[in-house]
């Protein structure tokens, strides 16, 4: 496995309970969690506008009738996410949201490899993936 992707998704992961406590006192700010969110996703918005002002020097390459409908809903995946972190971490805490959130990613997961859902490459789900796949939803039990 390549040392700096392992690196950049710890470090993607570790931004997840960030993302969450901030959030979350964004939202006693503001007075909701939503409103956080949509904050919070406005504040995205233009900071990955900038970064590809920035890194590239032509604008987006249109699309229209090539891509599949779902390829247009990335952005309320991410809008569930912000706001349902927001929401469950000043409940039940970073650590058992983070566990909860991860028994949801490796579910779907395997699902999304072992059938190749979505346009990923088919990884049938061995023994020993399931064995790493229950012995972290265990650890996410655990957390509770």
């Amino acid at each position: 496995m390549d040392l700096f992707l392992s690196l950049l998704g710890i470090f993607a992961g570790a931004m997840l309970p960030l993302q969450a406590a901030i959030n979350a006192r964004l939202a006693t700010a503001v007075g909701s969690p939503i409103w956080a969110a949509a904050i919070s996703g406005a504040v995205l918005t233009l900071a990955l506008i900038a970064a590809a002002l920035i890194g590239l020097r032509t604008g987006p390459r249109l699309v229209g009738n090539e891509l599949p409908w779902w390829a247009w809903t990335g952005g309320f995946c991410g809008a569930v996410v912000l706001s349902a972190t927001t929401a469950i971490a000043p409940r039940l805490g970073a650590s058992t949201m983070i566990a909860l959130v991860m028994a949801g990613q490796i579910l779907c997961s395997i699902l999304l490899d072992q059938f190749g859902l979505l346009g990923l490459s088919v990884h049938e789900t061995s023994p020993k993936r399931m064995a790493a796949s229950i012995l972290l939803m265990a650890g996410a039990a655990l957390m509770r």
